[in-house]
C-alpha cells in the first residue's frame, strides 16, 4: 500500500514554492515507519535536499535541510511555520542530524535552541524560535506525526526527455493528419469566447509550435478590449518544409455580454462559410448579403468543422448571466446545425501556485480540477472536451511543456471536427466525393 502524505494539496504547493520550487518525494512518515529517530536517519541521510515536517494538533512546523542530511555532518537548517496559506521562517543554523532529532544527544554536544524527539513524539524549542516563527510561546509542541521528503527538481531529466518524446509524436501526427474522407484538405476551427480570453494567442502559439520559434502574426489586446476585430483565416505554414498544415484556425471579434462584441447573428455566417477572410465585423448588425465580403455558395472546405470556445480560467467562477446565457444559446445553435464543439481553458498558468512542473500533468492539478469542474457546472461541457492549454505571451523561446498542451488541444478539435465530416448526411458525402474524384481526374 502506498504511503501517502498528509499535507493538504495547498499546503505542498506552498511549501513547494517557498523552498524552491521542488517536488517533494515521501520517504519517512512516523505513524507508517515508526517514531524513531534511527529508522528516519537511516531512511533519510544521503538524499539531497530534505524537508522534514511535523504536524501537531494546532501547527505544522518543520525544517529544511539544502544539503540534506549526512550522518555527523553538520547542514545549515531553516525552520518553517505554515500557518494556514502563510509561511514563516527561521535561519536555526548548523546542526548535525543526530543533534537536530536528538539521537546521542550527550555525544554532538546539543544546542537546545530546537530539537525534534520522536520518541517521546514531542519538538522541543527556546523561546526565541517560537517568537521567530510566529507561534504561541509555548516551548514543547506535541507531534501526531511527522514526515521527512526529498526535494527534487520538479522537472527531472527523466520527465523532460518523456514530454520531448510526446511532442515529437505530436507534431508527427499532426503534420501527417488528413481529414475524415479527404472530404477537404483543410480543417477549419472557429474559435469563439469572451473578449480577451486568448484567442489570437492560441493561434499564435499553434504558429509559433510549428515555426519552431515564438511569434506573434495575430495581434493581442488586454484581457477588457481584446484586439481582434475583423474575421481572419489563419493558414499556418510548418517550419519544417514550408508546407501548408492541414487546417485552418479561424478568429472573430469576442463574445461580450454588452455592446462591441460579436454579433450573434455573424456566428450562423461564420459556421456555414458565407464570410470571407478579413471581413470587418459591425457589433450592432450582421454581415449584410449584398456585402463584397459575402460568400453566396460556400462549399464544405469554407464551412466551420470544429468549435473551439475559449476561456480565460481566473474568471470563469465570475461569468454574468449574460454571458452564459449567450454561451448556451451559440452551443444550442451548434447542435441544431450538426457541428461538434470543445472547449480550450487559458491562462492556467498565471493562477496562484501552479508551476511549470505542475503543466505536466495539470488536469490532475486541484485549482485547475475545480476550473474544470466550474466549467462543466456553468457552461455543460462535458470534461473529456475541454483542453487546458498555457498560451504564449511574453516568452522569448519555446517550452516543450507549453507545446505539448497547446498539440494535445489542437489534437482534440481535429479529432472533433473528423466526428463532424462522418456525420454529414451520406448524399452530401457521396456528392463531394464524386466532386473530388472528378476534379482529380481532371487535373491528371
Amino acid at each position: 500500500m502506498a504511503v501517502t502524505t498528509r499535507l493538504t494539496w495547498l499546503h505542498e504547493k506552498i511549501l513547494q514554492n517557498h523552498f524552491g520550487g521542488k517536488r517533494l518525494s515521501l520517504l519517512y512518515k512516523g505513524s507508517v515507519h515508526g517514531f524513531h529517530n534511527g529508522v528516519l536517519l537511516d531512511r533519510c541521510c544521503n538524499q539531497g535536499p530534505t524537508l522534514t515536517v511535523i504536524y501537531s494538533e494546532d501547527h505544522i512546523i518543520g525544517a529544511y535541510a539544502e544539503e540534506g542530511y549526512q550522518a555527523r555532518k553538520y547542514a545549515s537548517i531553516i525552520l518553517f511555520a505554515l500557518q494556514e496559506t502563510k509561511i514563516s521562517e527561521w535561519k536555526l543554523g548548523l546542526y548535525t542530524p543526530e543533534t537536530l532529532f536528538c539521537c546521542d544527544v550527550a555525544k554532538y554536544n546539543s544546542p537546545t535552541n530546537f530539537q525534534i524527539d520522536g520518541r517521546n513524539r514531542k519538538v522541543i524549542m527556546d523561546l526565541k524560535t517560537m517568537e521567530n516563527l510566529g507561534l504561541a510561546q509555548n516551548c514543547t509542541i506535541s507531534i501526531q506525526d511527522y514526515e521527512v521528503f526529498r526535494c527534487e527538481d520538479s522537472l527531472d531529466e527523466r520527465k523532460i526527455k518523456g514530454v520531448i518524446e510526446l511532442r515529437k509524436s505530436l507534431l508527427s501526427a499532426l503534420r501527417t493528419y488528413e481529414p475524415y474522407g479527404s472530404l477537404v484538405q483543410q480543417i477549419r476551427i472557429l474559435l469563439l469566447g469572451p473578449i480577451g480570453a486568448g484567442k489570437s494567442s492560441f493561434f499564435n502559439s499553434v504558429r509559433s509550435v510549428f515555426q519552431g520559434h515564438v511569434t506573434h502574426q495575430a495581434l493581442v489586446g488586454t484581457n477588457t478590449t481584446g484586439i481582434s476585430e475583423k474575421y481572419r483565416t489563419y493558414s499556418i505554414r510548418d517550419g519544417k518544409d514550408g508546407r501548408y498544415l492541414p487546417f485552418i484556425l479561424c478568429d472573430s471579434l469576442g463574445l461580450s455580454e454588452k455592446e462591441g462584441g460579436l454579433c450573434m447573428d455573424d456566428i450562423s455566417y461564420i459556421l456555414n462559410g458565407n464570410i470571407r477572410d478579413r471581413y470587418q465585423f459591425n457589433p450592432m448588425e450582421s454581415i449584410k448579403l449584398n456585402h463584397h465580403d459575402y460568400i453566396d455558395s460556400p462549399s464544405l472546405k469554407d464551412r466551420i468543422h470544429c468549435v473551439a470556445f475559449v476561456f480565460d480560467a481566473s474568471p470563469i467562477e465570475y461569468f454574468s448571466s449574460q454571458m452564459i446565457v449567450k454561451i448556451k444559446r451559440i452551443r444550442r445553435e451548434l447542435v441544431n446545425a450538426g457541428v461538434v464543439h470543445v472547449a480550450l481553458l487559458t491562462h492556467v498558468d498565471s493562477m496562484d501556485l501552479i508551476t511549470k512542473g505542475d503543466l505536466i500533468e495539470i488536469e490532475r492539478c486541484v485549482p485547475v480540477r475545480s476550473k474544470l469542474e466550474e466549467v462543466q457546472r456553468k457552461l455543460g461541457f462535458a470534461l473529456s472536451d475541454i483542453s487546458v492549454v498555457s498560451n504564449y505571451s511574453s516568452e522569448w523561446e519555446l517550452d516543450p511543456v507549453k507545446d505539448v498542451l497547446i498539440l494535445s488541444a489542437l489534437r482534440r478539435m481535429l479529432w472533433a471536427a473528423d466526428d463532424f465530416l462522418e456525420d454529414l448526411p451520406f448524399e452530401q458525402i457521396g456528392n463531394l466525393r464524386e466532386e473530388i474524384i472528378n476534379c482529380a481526374q481532371g487535373k491528371k
